[in-house]
């Protein structure tokens, strides 16, 4: 097909790269065996080196063994980015087992879904989790809990004031026995000297998404997919590290989310970087660790640039180190790269990407900039074209119509939901469900997203989840739910209810019902109170209507 975009590639960067036919764990093993001595990753001045992170990997991997895990076996890791985080991963990878990464945000009765979906085995967390975790286990097959906590990450000198600090925010100590096992007694099996044969084109992770009806499905995404997607990201930013000895990484964006797993862990596995872990995004400790450590590159989500770019004080010598920061989860706002650009110094650009591609397959040029308001052009090995939603035949340049996508870094298909793979993977392309246009010079731009998921502050949102949660409300009638714009995260959720009648209800009520039964960030936070909701002749809640209207909001 032609393919107009690659003569706005970066000088440098190959259209086309040659993939190694390795597994994730042999991936780390090559970089650790090649970086063995650098530091892998820096958590509050605690540091480890690839050899001793790769150590930990390995007894890791057998103390999973020896708790009864078996290759195949799902392990679900709700871990914030700490070192327990890439242990985990690579330690249930080498066992043979697959990773199923867990929103710690999660309330006990979403964790229950996305474990009895995956019909997961195990499930790695902190002991600040544990009471959901614990609460969640009975509807499941999980037989191994693994519980560690962030004081145990800390330098020694720390960990005592840190410890009692742990204590008093509700950090409990979890005892082991029967399914329950302490991380740190995991470490002390023997190692595990060879990884659990299996395949590149096995399933290394089951990533969970939604789709229209907000319905959680696992993408299926092979070691094959997520190290073509590491590498060909890694070729985007051909010549901005040439002379930087030792590259690192502000790792901010989270791991449990499929676009800090790949743009963050992974290419920094990939380059041998070294990983400037941050747990939680708090703006002053970002910027003390920017200041500290000098990273150059910094992927992350317009939410954080905003922070950043808008906090008082902040100067080119805490943050000027930084030279590449992509973009991705969220639209990005041409203001912000500019107010962030003009703080940092650094080239901001935004890419494009879906949890079913690994995910990304697309980006601005890192050298150029690319072009404001577009996704850019896609990476290498891939190919895009826009077409006709209804009829999927190729539409013209300068057309309006869904974005399809194929490459290397394309997932499998969706656990267990062999119609809905049908669906979405046809001919070999993947429909991404987002409407788009290409120019003449092969920039693609998103006019709007066929599906109605909400993006706040880079988290994916199902509308059809929150509403059944309002819908369970006694007084509720009808509810309808869409994002709106915000300054700060992007969107928000808006909630349009329609009250039983005669019922009254407020808003508080409404946010502290949903706050039992969702992650914070999905609890809407504004509400509006209608007669009715705009519908379709056949019934269905015209949610397009509303966006476009978004009048009446009353804060919740």
């Amino acid at each position: 097909m032609d393919r107009p975009w690659l003569a706005h590639y970066d000088a440098g960067v190959r259209a086309s790269l040659a993939y190694p036919d390795l597994t994730l764990p042999a991936f780390f093993d090559a970089t650790a065996g090649r970086y063995g001595d650098r530091v892998a990753t820096v958590f509050h001045d605690a540091k480890l080196t690839y050899r001793r992170l790769k150590g930990r990997i390995d007894r890791f991997a057998a103390g999973l063994l020896d708790a009864g895990i078996r290759p195949g076996d799902r392990v679900a890791v709700m871990l914030p980015n700490l070192p327990q985080f890439l242990v985990a991963f690579f330690g249930t990878l080498r066992a043979g087992a697959i990773v199923v990464p867990t929103n710690p945000l999660y309330t006990a009765h979403e964790l229950e879904h996305q474990l009895s979906d995956a019909d997961a085995a195990a499930i790695v967390t902190l002991n600040h989790f544990f009471p959901r975790v614990e609460a969640a286990l009975p509807n499941t097959d999980v037989r191994c809990v693994v519980v560690t906590d962030v004081v145990s990450a800390l330098p020694a000198r720390l960990q005592p004031f840190y410890g009692l600090r742990d204590r008093r925010a509700g950090g409990r100590r979890i005892a082991a026995g029967g399914v329950v096992h302490r991380f740190g007694a995991m470490l002390r099996a023997a190692p595990l000297s060879e990884p659990i044969p299996t395949g590149p084109d096995e399933v290394a992770v089951l990533q969970y998404t939604g789709g229209t009806t907000g319905t959680s499905k696992g993408a299926m995404l092979t070691h094959r997919n997520l190290i073509a997607n590491a590498l060909q990201a890694l070729e985007w930013q051909h010549g901005v590290d040439e002379d930087i000895d030792h590259p690192t990484v502000l790792c901010a964006a989270p791991f449990f989310h499929v676009y800090g797993l790949t743009i963050g862990m992974n290419l920094a596995v990939a380059e041998g970087a070294t990983m400037l872990l941050v747990p939680r995004f708090i703006t002053d400790d970002v910027v003390h660790v920017a200041e500290r450590y000098q990273p150059q590159f910094f992927p992350g989500v317009p939410t954080m640039y905003i922070a950043l770019a808008e906090k008082s004080g902040v100067s080119p010598r805490q943050l000027g180190s930084i030279r590449v920061c992509i973009s991705g989860a969220a639209p990005l706002d041409a203001d912000v790269q500019h107010r962030f650009s003009g703080v940092t110094g650094a080239r901001l650009v935004e890419g494009y990407g879906l949890t079913e591609a690994s995910p990304v397959t697309h980006c601005n040029p890192v050298g150029t900039g690319g072009r404001v308001g577009t996704v850019g052009v896609p990476f290498p090995d891939t190919e895009a074209m826009i077409t006709d939603p209804e009829t999927w035949e190729p539409l013209p340049v300068g057309e309006v119509g869904e974005m399809t996508v194929r490459g290397p870094q394309v997932m499998r298909g969706y656990w267990r939901r062999p119609e809905e793979t049908a669906e979405v993977l046809r001919g070999g392309w993947l429909h991404t469900g987002d409407m788009a246009v290409m120019d003449e010079d092969g920039f693609f731009r998103i006019v709007d997203r066929k599906k109605d998921v909400i993006i706040a502050g880079g988290y994916n949102i199902y509308p059809r989840e929150v509403e059944e949660v309002l819908l369970a409300h006694p007084k509720v009638r009808d509810a309808a739910v869409i994002g709106v714009p915000n300054a700060y995260r992007g969107e928000t959720v808006k909630a349009v209810i329609v009250l039983k009648e005669g019922m009254e209800v407020t808003t508080e009520e409404l946010a502290g019902w949903c706050r039992d039964e969702l992650a914070a960030f999905k609890v809407p936070r504004v509400i509006e109170f209608r007669d009715d909701l705009p519908r379709s002749l056949i019934g269905k809640v015209l949610r397009r209507s509303l966006r476009e209207e978004r009048t009446g909001e009353g804060i919740a």
